[in-house]
């Protein structure tokens, strides 16, 4: 088999990200393209340059996704986490040549365009009586159960999660997902999630049955949502003997958004002031 070309690569790249939930690291979506591709080793082994110290298919990939998301299929974060712009059931396919071609003719015209400046910032203030926090809000409640569940699975691995799946299926005591963190890259903890577009309170038997559901499958729980946790859920969530579960609410789920830029765009305004003190001691 020859060595793939970054053009060959782009819609297995591009499935390789549908399977994993519409996100992924640079391993992650890596390893996913090349089982799709089904690489035999002689391939995958190659070194790319003098040094060696990357592969020629991660050479290759790493410019697949940059032409990816020059075309505006692919996003990504300073946190290494990639996904697509735009998610759907069935992998996005695209026409390879029309992607080289579009890239180039931006490339070479310099008309890139900058989607910070084409974007609404939204500040502190209230818009349209609402501040952005509610605003947010709302936009989540009116999300389809299947994006909060990606959007919950992005969120995830932007922290540091890897191996995050959505496994949501009904009859599994509220499991959507799962994953893995390592600390201080060394000890690794197994995690499951919930997530619930709640307008109301979560109570205590909500965690109560999560927990349930947790009991020899994770060493922890995370439990999302829009809405507010009951006193009693609380205390619940962090009852002594029992598998810990960390919860997240609204407030606190719109601030991580809002902390990661996903979907929320952050203006920094330059202030400037004059010491005349210090010009009168020169």
């Amino acid at each position: 088999m020859d060595m793939p070309t970054y053009d060959r690569m782009m819609n297995p790249l591009l499935e390789a990200l549908h399977q994993l939930g519409g996100s992924g690291n640079i391993g992650e979506i890596n390893e996913k393209t090349i089982e799709i591709l089904d690489l035999p080793d002689e391939i995958i082994i190659v070194p790319h340059g003098k040094d060696g110290s990357t592969s020629e298919v991660e050479y290759r990939l790493a410019w697949t996704r940059t032409y990816l998301k020059k075309y505006g299929l692919l996003e990504n974060s300073s946190r290494g986490v990639w996904a697509l712009t735009k998610t759907s059931d069935k992998p996005i396919t695209v026409d390879p040549n029309e992607v080289v071609k579009k890239v180039m003719e931006m490339d070479r015209l310099k008309k890139e365009e900058e989607y910070v400046s084409k974007n609404k910032v939204i500040g502190a203030e209230e818009i349209d009586g609402y501040t952005w926090e509610e605003e947010l809000k709302k936009i989540l409640l009116d999300l389809e159960p299947v994006q909060f569940e990606r959007l919950s699975q992005r969120i995830l691995r932007e922290c540091g999660f890897t191996q995050v799946e959505v496994t949501g299926k009904s009859g599994d005591g509220g499991i959507d997902g799962k994953g893995i963190i390592k600390i201080a890259g060394l000890v690794s903890f197994h995690a499951m999630f919930q997530c619930k577009r709640f307008q109301g309170s979560v109570t205590s038997s909500h965690i109560r049955d999560f927990r349930g559901a947790l009991q020899g499958r994770a060493d922890k729980g995370i439990f999302l949502t829009t809405g507010i946790f009951t006193r009693d859920a609380i205390k619940e969530a962090h009852r002594d003997g029992a598998p810990p579960i960390d919860l997240i609410n609204g407030d606190d789920l719109v601030q991580k958004i809002k902390e990661l830029s996903l979907g929320v765009k952050k203006e920094v305004v330059e202030k400037i002031t004059i010491d005349k003190e210090w010009f009168e001691n020169i």
